[in-house]
């Protein structure tokens, strides 16, 4: 009879069955984390006041397409009514933000005009950009 034990040496074993909690409680805390980076998901119930003075800010878009067609929040808009239509928006809000979203074939000189009607009327403008990538 053989009653030597067999030695085979060192075998390595990794326990793996610890690593679906890790992930899974990785997995929360991002999920939590973005929730709490994003304030527009988190809904809350502000208070009321009948004196505070509230001020209105508001953003509009202004598109130009590569046809040089004007659009004011996706409304058609002529050239010359742009100034008219921008000041109107003016008077509903007291800060007034101007998206400006152009094609990039439209010549620079369009663009400037766009930039001086925002300037004449003293509102805010901001150039749309694609990222980089």
């Amino acid at each position: 009879m053989n009653l030597r034990k067999k030695n085979r040496g060192a075998s390595a074993e990794v326990h793996t069955s610890a690593m679906n909690d890790i992930m899974f409680f990785l997995l929360l805390f991002f999920l939590i984390a973005s929730t709490v980076t994003n304030p527009n998901v988190i809904k809350l119930m502000l208070p009321k006041s009948s004196s505070g003075q509230s001020v209105s800010k508001k953003t509009i878009t202004v598109s130009v397409t590569k046809e040089l067609k004007y659009f004011v929040d996706k409304k058609e808009v002529a050239v010359s009514d742009l100034q008219p239509t921008l000041a109107q928006y003016k008077t509903l809000a007291t800060e007034l933000t101007i998206v400006l979203y152009v094609d990039r074939t439209v010549a620079i000189q369009d663009v400037v005009q766009i930039m001086d009607i925002a300037q004449k009327l003293n509102i805010k403008l901001v150039l749309a950009t694609e990222p980089k990538g």
